[in-house]
């Protein structure tokens, strides 16, 4: 007798979880952005002694597309992929994403949430002589509003923190037997786009 119980109630929640899905059905989603990456960089002057440290703001240009899937109402999931043009390197982001609705509709204004992780790699960056750039992870979390156009696509407005790693390796100077340079990208980044 229990054992028909369990089944039951487990038909019932299974029959409950195919309903609701027939409900609704996974689509194509995009969501297409531009912006800047406004971020703030901390070196070391050249053939100073003793060593001292410059501080400079930087924005660079950042293009950025997902292309997914619309699993639930409130819940995409797919690829992202982009263009980051930081001072002294050309990276090319390509990431798993998730966008969710975390606040239902109001006048048509959607808070959204998106997480991004993945790798940047250097496909087109071009190198000075004696220069080479490797690529490195990647992670952007963030948050936006989505205002929703009577079409049936949005316009988008984000802002995510975005973490990108990077290596340079550099030409060798006398008595210099390697030189490279570790690079952390922590950028704040505001965007505007499209989603349909």
């Amino acid at each position: 007798m229990k054992k028909i119980r369990i089944v039951l109630i487990f038909s019932y929640l299974l029959a409950c979880t195919f309903i609701a899905s027939a409900q609704f059905k996974p689509h194509y989603v995009n969501m297409t952005e531009v912006g800047g990456l406004f971020g703030r960089v901390v070196y070391d002057i050249p053939w100073s002694v003793p060593v001292q440290q410059q501080v400079e703001n930087r924005l660079s240009l950042t293009l950025q597309t997902f292309n997914g899937v619309q699993l639930k109402p409130r819940m995409a999931v797919g690829l992202t992929t982009g263009l980051d043009w930081y001072q002294s390197a050309l990276l090319m982001p390509v990431a798993a994403g998730i966008r969710y609705d975390l606040a239902k509709s109001k006048n048509n204004v959607t808070l959204l949430g998106m997480l991004d992780a993945g790798y940047g790699f250097q496909w087109l960056h071009a190198d000075a002589t004696g220069y080479k750039t490797d690529g490195g992870m990647m992670i952007s979390p963030g948050l936006g509003l989505k205002f929703g156009l009577k079409s049936g696509s949005a316009l988008v407005l984000s802002l995510s923190y975005k973490r990108q790693h990077a290596k340079s390796t550099e030409p060798l100077g006398w008595g210099e037997i390697e030189k490279w340079e570790n690079r952390v990208y922590n950028r704040m980044a505001v965007r505007f786009g499209f989603v349909f």
